[in-house]
């Protein structure tokens, strides 16, 4: 990977992710992104602000992963669940009770089912205000880890605000939020309406929120630009349009600079639940330092390193309710489940800098007898990066605790590594020299990461991390619930966070999570 990357290219890509964890059509945000710009133009902003309205569009539901976990917990499906969300009026108490009577604990048995919605019902705005909080907590920490400037990271927390202070999580209101992001609300809705009714729709729907919803400027200046801006943003390629309305100067990231977004990028695809918290920078890890007791050049090393940060961002195309399901999955589960790999691979195939690294990590679930996925490619076709990437990510996943077990000792999930040999599912070599390194690994983990938290925060903030209640982590800790809430309470002041996404994120950031092996 030695082009130099754009900012905007990486943001596309990672923008193709969103559209799958909100349940959009491809390029929904790209398109969006384009009318924002547009709409921007149309209403003579300045300069400035028109950049600002980019990088907002960019970037607003970047967060969107930190609170899938939670999201999924209330309704079931997550990516269900954001989809129907565009139609909600959130405004309306009414409209809002209604939705968690039809949906809140949806696949659940009804007993269960019940319990949820009384939850819900009971907590009034506090779970949604929560969900909310977070998407914005986890986008500014996110756009501040790609260097993007204060202005942009404040327009991130407005995300969920309304012209009529009925928003989240803060319930700013009018000319206080910020104009980009008034903007882009009107531009990302508005597109999901036209996909849903045409013009005349998308039109009706902005007249209705205007003054309420929306800034009543920019709706009245969309209801006026529709039939001609709407048409025109779902003409041609999103992306390559988007790349061109890129401001200038154009921000591209240097090697270093490409890495640490990389190790963003794997936070994005891990937080979405709490059973991959750093997973994608373990993998990363093993197989590196398994390549180079393979005796792979430098260079390859470090792509391996690569390919294994980026391996999983696929996954968020997929539900929690998969994910973290305690039970067997069902075949069309499964079928979910062996497509991630593949939108790996496609969200970074139009990335000429990342598109070599995501034909590698898309194969971190190929075998060698063919029996993997989703290719279903066999021997001489993996290449050894490939080999080491599948059984790195094979011995980490077994040592990590997941929703239906828990996780396995260093020891049993070396048997069972040389048991895929045996089966002629996993490369020798690679599984040797995945097992050799992880026996060599040391913990990365130093005290200056921890924030100043003591040692009982930090085993707090792990399984806080991990999505357990206070209750649950009362007792994994054998202390009360209220002295939990108590640590929970000092960690977030001195992490500087509010909301579990954000806690977890800092902790995977910081090398905080407890990995087995």
């Amino acid at each position: 990977m030695s082009d130099d990357l754009r900012l905007a290219e990486l943001l596309c890509a990672l923008s193709l992710a969103s559209d799958l964890s909100q349940g959009q059509a491809l390029e929904w945000e790209l398109r969006a992104c384009r009318l924002a710009v547009a709409l921007a133009e149309g209403m003579g902003l300045s300069a400035e602000q028109r950049v600002e309205t980019y990088w907002v569009a960019m970037l607003r539901y970047i967060g969107c992963t930190g609170h899938a976990y939670e999201v999924a917990s209330l309704f079931g499906d997550d990516i269900v669940a954001r989809d129907r969300a565009f139609t909600v009026d959130w405004g309306s108490s009414g409209e809002v009770v209604r939705q968690l009577l039809r949906h809140a604990g949806e696949g659940l048995p009804t007993p269960a089912r019940l319990r949820v919605v009384g939850a819900a019902l009971a907590g009034g705005r506090k779970p949604a205000n929560a969900n909310f909080r977070t998407g914005c907590e986890v986008a500014e920490l996110f756009a501040t880890r790609l260097g993007f400037d204060a202005a942009v990271r404040a327009a991130l927390w407005h995300a969920f605000e309304r012209w009529d202070g009925k928003g989240f999580p803060n319930r700013v209101k009018g000319d206080a939020i910020a104009t980009s992001m008034r903007i882009v609300q009107v531009a990302q809705d508005m597109d999901v309406m036209f996909r849903v009714g045409g013009v005349e729709h998308a039109v009706d729907v902005a007249r209705s929120r205007s003054g309420a919803a929306y800034d009543p400027s920019v709706a009245e200046h969309f209801c006026g630009a529709a039939a001609e801006l709407l048409p025109m943003v779902h003409d041609g390629s999103a992306w390559e349009a988007v790349l061109a309305a890129e401001p200038v100067p154009r921000r591209t990231l240097a090697a270093d600079a490409q890495d640490e977004a990389l190790l963003a990028v794997a936070d994005f695809a891990d937080i979405k639940s709490p059973y991959t918290a750093g997973h994608s920078r373990a993998v990363a890890e093993l197989a590196s330092q398994a390549a180079r007791r393979g005796r792979l050049p430098e260079a390859e090393c470090v792509d391996v390193w690569r390919a294994g940060l980026v391996h999983d961002l696929g996954r968020t195309a997929v539900s929690n309710a998969v994910w973290d399901k305690p039970g067997a999955l069902t075949a069309l589960e499964w079928e979910r489940v062996r497509l991630h790999p593949y939108y790996t691979e496609r969200m970074l195939a139009r990335v000429g800098p990342l598109a070599g690294l995501g034909r590698v990590a898309a194969l971190h679930h190929e075998r060698v007898d063919g029996s993997g996925y989703h290719k279903g490619v066999s021997g001489p076709t993996l290449s050894v990066a490939a080999r080491i990437l599948a059984a790195a990510d094979a011995y980490q996943a077994m040592t990590e605790v997941r929703a239906f077990r828990p996780a396995r000792a260093p020891a049993e999930a070396a048997r069972a590594l040389k048991g895929e040999v045996e089966s002629g599912r996993l490369d020798g070599d690679a599984v040797t020299a995945v097992l050799e390194a992880a026996g060599q690994r040391v913990s990365r983990r130093a005290a200056a990461a921890a924030g100043g938290l003591t040692a009982r925060e930090v085993e707090v903030l792990r399984l806080v991390a991990r999505g357990m209640t206070a209750k649950q982590i009362g007792a994994a800790l054998t202390i009360s619930p209220r002295t939990v809430n108590h640590h929970v309470d000092h960690v977030y002041t001195k992490l500087g966070v509010s909301t579990r996404g954000a806690a977890a994120l800092y902790a995977i950031q910081h090398g905080l999570i407890a990995r087995g092996g």
